[in-house]
């Protein structure tokens, strides 16, 4: 249940609003490349041809988020039935199972919405009959990538990954490394040392200092264990598309069919990429 790249960004209760499903990413121009100008007091005289800038403006979607709970009246009715080791003086740990059913779908969203924060593949909808899906960071880095080709993930790959986003603009004022465990654990035998304490042993490397900046290191069961993902998180945010009159992610009561309650939880998510060019990852890393 921890959704460490969702909690980071705001988690559901945090971010932006739209009333639009297309939101806007970002806005890119590009700048001549740089030079010493050479004007004479002549050709001051003469104003000089203008440059016009030409912006990109880059967007994603929010998508849907949909779950039911469905109680039956005997199973809110069975509360003091306990299941499970017999023991004297037991007592229901979930005395109210409609809110515990909520809780739990509400739980199922979080998860599939921190998936879909790193593995979202875009789509948008062109009809009432296709589903909007949100871009994820994977997908969002197009730049910045770096092909292992199955090889064990090394300061080298590491550094070539760095130099490539710094050059094409990265700022690396909070940036953040993600990787499941297999990877997680290969940076802590690359930057690893012994440490003070010889009594202690272990590595468990959180950060490291690169020429670019402070890269933090985060763990995400959702990151494939073949990739890493390096994301500048200060541009990094959810976009929420709020029903009017009801807000976002909210429980219902559906109409009744039967002897039991009917209700759903309803929310419309997008992932906030910000310029894709901040963003860096290395794909097909060697996972044994």
């Amino acid at each position: 249940t921890n959704t460490p790249f969702l909690t980071m960004i705001g988690g559901l209760s945090g971010g932006y609003q739209t009333d639009n499903f297309e939101f806007v990413v970002d806005s890119e121009y590009s700048h001549e490349t740089a030079a010493q100008p050479a004007i004479t007091e002549t050709a001051s005289l003469t104003a000089p041809t203008a440059v016009g800038y030409v912006r990109s403006q880059n967007k994603n979607v929010t998508q849907i988020f949909q779950e039911q709970v469905a109680i039956s009246y005997v199973k809110m009715s069975n509360a003091g039935r306990l299941s499970g080791i017999n023991t004297a003086g037991a007592a229901n740990n979930v005395p109210n199972e409609k809110e515990w059913q909520i809780a739990m779908a509400l739980q199922k969203i979080a998860r599939d919405i921190e998936y879909t924060c790193i593995n979202g593949a875009y789509q948008i909808a062109t009809s009432a009959a296709v589903a909007n899906k949100t871009r994820g960071m994977l997908a969002a880095c197009t730049s910045n990538k770096v092909a292992a080709a199955s090889a064990a993930l090394s300061k080298n790959l590491l550094k070539s990954l760095f130099k490539t986003m710094y050059d094409n603009g990265a700022i690396f004022s909070n940036m953040v490394i993600w990787v499941n465990s297999f990877q997680k654990q290969a940076i802590s035998e690359i930057y690893g040392y012994a440490p003070q304490d010889r009594n202690v042993g272990g590595i468990n490397i959180k950060q490291i200092e690169t020429d670019f900046g402070n890269i933090g290191i985060a763990l995400n069961r959702f990151m494939p264990q073949d990739s890493l993902l390096a994301a500048e998180m200060s541009v990094v945010k959810p976009v929420f598309q709020p029903v009017p009159g009801k807000g976002n992610f909210f429980y219902e009561e559906l109409s009744k069919t039967g002897a039991g309650e009917n209700g759903q939880l309803f929310g419309q998510f997008g992932l906030g990429h910000g310029p894709e060019m901040l963003h860096g990852k290395i794909t097909g890393l060697a996972t044994e």
